[in-house]
């Protein structure tokens, strides 16, 4: 008890853009809007809005370049000196605009191609990649100006726009999914994120007084190559993991059905969801314990205070998931995915490797151990990809699980013996 009480008074847990009334707020959105898919669209609606969902996610470090997290560093750092702060924002206006004129001439020369590969050729969606071209300045800008207030301190206007974009995203998805179906999802995944820009839009500009210094002449060359820094990890993860998860769906689909990867993409939800609670607690918590470690000693005892207390929670709330996961699967879908509840053991495995490993992975951003991070991460989708595409040859969408489960096994075996000397001591 004391440790949680010491978690509630953190005044970080308090405020931050991870807080915990956004987090819930969220998982309550996204729940829901899995149970309008399940219920209008089935299973089969559920795998293509989780490709087009991975396709997103791809857009989204493109158009930002992953600067984000560099965005909230430099703007932080610079808060109380103007024409830097000025300089940053300005460098990160022209670098951003520019990838996103790249990207939507890809998106219009190439929607065919992207249709096949993240639809197949059963689906005629590339006019979905068209209609993406408009959202994306919203889109994309959108995410800029949570980064720059998440840099000035600004965390519970972040939080509104959070709550905001979550409660009228799930609102025009429900009603999009209700007229249009398939092609209804897909439009509530690009609009719903766009209209957030609009809140952002007018607390960035009440904040900083307008947009007068947007001049080519503030562009900081040096900024630019100080970002790009950041870009590295950000395309390694996010670029790579969601082609992973689209080989593996439309590896289900073409080798089984597209129910098969719906299940297999419901299962994937729920991780999710629960997996946000461990997620908001490395960061607000045990990360910038982590970040003030200087020795291989008090590193030991972060690690071993994460595994003291979160891992045996943890591991207890999979246990009642696993026992109550027909009813689960009642609540959240409906009758139509009862078949996934053989995915549950596996999923639920895999997903307390990854708990275990996940402290240590951490260690690797507090440390800046930029190139140990990116073998090691690339080497989890390989082992991903290579183990998921055997067994689901096996056993369907059930060894797309299995895959997950192996792939931490292996990876908490490897980060364990990375970091053995501040783990083992």
């Amino acid at each position: 008890m004391k440790f949680i009480k010491s978690i509630l008074d953190n005044p970080t847990f308090k405020v931050s853009s991870l807080s915990t009334v956004s987090v819930l707020i969220r998982i309550a959105g996204g729940l829901l809007a899995s149970k309008m898919i399940a219920v209008f669209i089935g299973p089969a609606g559920l795998a293509l809005t989780g490709n087009f969902r991975n396709f997103i996610r791809q857009a989204e470090i493109f158009g930002t370049l992953g600067f984000e997290n560099g965005i909230i560093k430099y703007v932080a750092e610079n808060e109380n000196d103007e024409n830097k702060k000025k300089r940053v924002i300005t460098t990160v206006f022209y670098s951003v605009l520019t990838a996103i004129i790249v990207l939507s001439v890809l998106l219009l020369l190439f929607a065919g191609y992207l249709n096949i590969l993240f639809f197949g050729e059963k689906h005629e969606y590339d006019w979905i990649f068209r209609i993406t071209i408009l959202a994306l300045p919203w889109y994309i800008g959108n995410l800029i100006f949570v980064s720059i207030l998440n840099g000035l301190s600004l965390y519970k206007k972040v939080i509104k726009i959070n709550i905001w974009g979550n409660v009228t995203g799930v609102l025009l998805s429900a009603v999009l999914i209700w007229q249009f179906g398939v092609p209804g999802a897909l439009l509530g995944l690009i609009i719903s994120p766009s209209l957030m820009f609009l809140l952002s839009f007018y607390l960035i500009k009440k904040e900083l007084g307008g947009f007068s210094f947007l001049s080519v002449k503030n562009f900081d060359k040096g900024i630019l190559k100080s970002l790009s820094s950041y870009s590295l990890m950000s395309f390694v993860t996010t670029a790579i993991g969601p082609l992973v998860a689209v080989s593996i769906r439309t590896h289900l689909i073409d080798n089984y059905s597209e129910d098969e990867a719906g299940f297999w993409e419901a299962i994937t939800r729920i991780s999710f969801f629960y997996l946000m609670f461990v997620s908001t607690l490395l960061t607000v918590y045990f990360f910038p314990k982590l970040s003030a470690a200087k020795t291989d000693k008090e590193t030991h005892v972060v690690f071993l205070d994460y595994y003291k207390t979160i891992v045996p929670v943890f591991g207890l709330g999979l246990i009642l998931i696993f026992v109550l996961k027909g009813f689960i699967v009642r609540l959240l879908f409906d009758e139509d995915f009862l078949p996934m509840t053989n995915l549950f053991l596996w999923q639920l495995a895999g997903d307390f490797l990854k708990v275990c490993a996940l402290i240590l992975g951490y260690e690797f951003f507090a440390k800046k151990m930029t190139r140990a991070f990116i073998i090691t991460d690339i080497l989890s989708y390989i082992i991903l990809y290579f183990s998921s595409h055997y067994f689901i040859q096996l056993y369907g969408s059930e060894g797309a699980v299995m895959g997950h489960a192996v792939t931490y096994f292996i990876y908490l075996l490897v980060l364990g013996c990375y970091f053995r000397k501040k783990l083992f001591r």
